[in-house]
């Protein structure tokens, strides 16, 4: 289905064309008429299908009838994380090209300064908020938000939000918000408390779902099982003779983060790191610099795994396996996005392999194993335990108490 198929508001046609978008994505095909007709929706979509076009449309369409009031909060969408906010605030300014709608994304890690200009956007009346949590409380709890006549709720990356602990958040806010709404909750994942926080703030919503996509074709998979001092020397072999240009290096934790960038900056490599321990203007600095082709290699947690838009990644490196096969999807969804080609690469240590095995059957297809090179000395076989199956999650990893 084309884009000017849908009836949306001439404003929104106009900035779809010009951004080049014409054809719609499934996602955005199923959840667009529903949406317009004023229905509460709960979407099951991952990154990178179009959700936030899904549900952006919408709501301009509806802001572009005058019929919402004036100076008011109209809309509410809630993101887990900052990176994820500025993103869809930079979406909606595109979509919202040819409008006089008002955005402002409100999120924590700023100065005084940043928080005065969010709450300079609060108490204007901006038609569109798009925030954390945890700062919209704050900016909640000092009394000069008015969310009485919102229009639109809605939670993108809904799993993500609970997994980090928002949910009490989310109902808090909630209470500020009044009960004729439209609500719409988008969620890569639906899993039993996630069914719990849609029934308890959407009514009578429509589902639509689309299936948990395997990485995109473009993507070539591939994995080195190796042993874990191994991993360093591995990365070193592949960028010996080619100079890395937009890689991604995904680590379990933010101390391997930092050591893994040292390690890398140690060997000649041009590598920086992006981590929870980074302040706000930190983290803007890195991304930035990254997009802009200053730093090459960004060493990062799965901070970076969801809602980043950088297009033209070359590599992905999974230096440690995933713990949930989703989130391997996500990691590896980085690459081969607008049209182009990737790579992905996982190193596989002995701990991980029934971890690996469980990712290969969620993705159906067994990952081709890159032996390791020989002057790293010898490797282990591959031969993971077998495990029963729990669709779209590996299993815990049992770590033993030393006697």
């Amino acid at each position: 289905m084309k884009f000017e198929e849908l009836d949306l508001h001439d404003d929104v046609l106009d900035a779809l064309w010009d951004m080049h978008f014409e054809e719609c994505t499934p996602i955005q095909e199923q959840a667009i008429p529903v949406l317009l007709e004023g229905r509460d929706l709960i979407g099951v979509a991952q990154t990178g299908t179009g959700k936030t076009a899904a549900y952006l449309l919408p709501v301009l369409d509806k802001l572009g009838t005058g019929e919402l009031p004036q100076d008011a909060i109209n809309c509410i969408i809630m993101a887990p994380t900052r990176e994820l906010a500025q993103q869809i605030d930079q979406q909606m300014q595109g979509f919202s090209y040819f409008m006089n709608v008002s955005s402002v994304a409100v999120y924590g890690g700023g100065d005084g300064v940043t928080f005065a200009q969010q709450k300079r956007g609060l108490t204007m009346g901006a038609d569109v908020v798009i925030a954390t949590p945890g700062r919209l409380l704050a900016h909640l709890s000092l009394g000069y938000v008015d969310l009485s006549k919102v229009t639109f709720f809605i939670l993108d990356e809904a799993d993500r939000m609970l997994d980090m602990g928002f949910y009490d958040d989310i109902m808090q806010i909630v209470n500020f918000l009044p009960k004729e709404r439209q609500t719409i909750m988008f969620s890569a994942t639906m899993p039993e408390k996630i069914q719990q926080l849609a029934k308890n703030i959407l009514i009578n919503p429509v589902e639509v779902k689309i299936a948990v996509s395997k990485p995109a074709d473009k993507i070539i998979q591939a994995a080195y099982i190796c042993h874990e001092p191994q991993k360093l020397g591995i990365i070193r072999s592949l960028f010996k003779d080619t100079k890395p240009e937009r890689v991604i290096i995904f680590a379990a934790k933010k101390i391997k983060v930092k050591e893994l960038a040292n390690a890398l900056r140690q060997k000649g490599l041009n590598a920086d790191a992006m981590h929870s321990d980074l302040e706000q203007s930190q983290r803007d600095d890195v991304m930035y610099r990254f997009k802009a082709g200053k730093i090459d290699i960004l060493v990062a947690t799965d901070i970076l795994s969801r809602g980043i838009d950088v297009d033209d990644i070359r590599l992905v490196v999974n230096y440690d396996v995933p713990f949930d096969c989703e989130d391997y999807v996500h990691r590896v969804g980085r690459t081969a996005r607008a049209n182009n080609d990737g790579l992905a690469l996982t190193f596989v240590n002995d701990d991980q392999q029934t971890d690996f095995k469980k990712i290969e059957d969620f993705i159906g297809k067994d990952i081709y194993k890159i032996p390791v090179p020989e002057e790293l000395g010898e490797t282990p076989e591959y031969r993971p335990k077998k495990t029963r199956s729990v669709k779209g999650k590996a299993p815990k990893r049992s770590y033993k108490k030393k006697k």
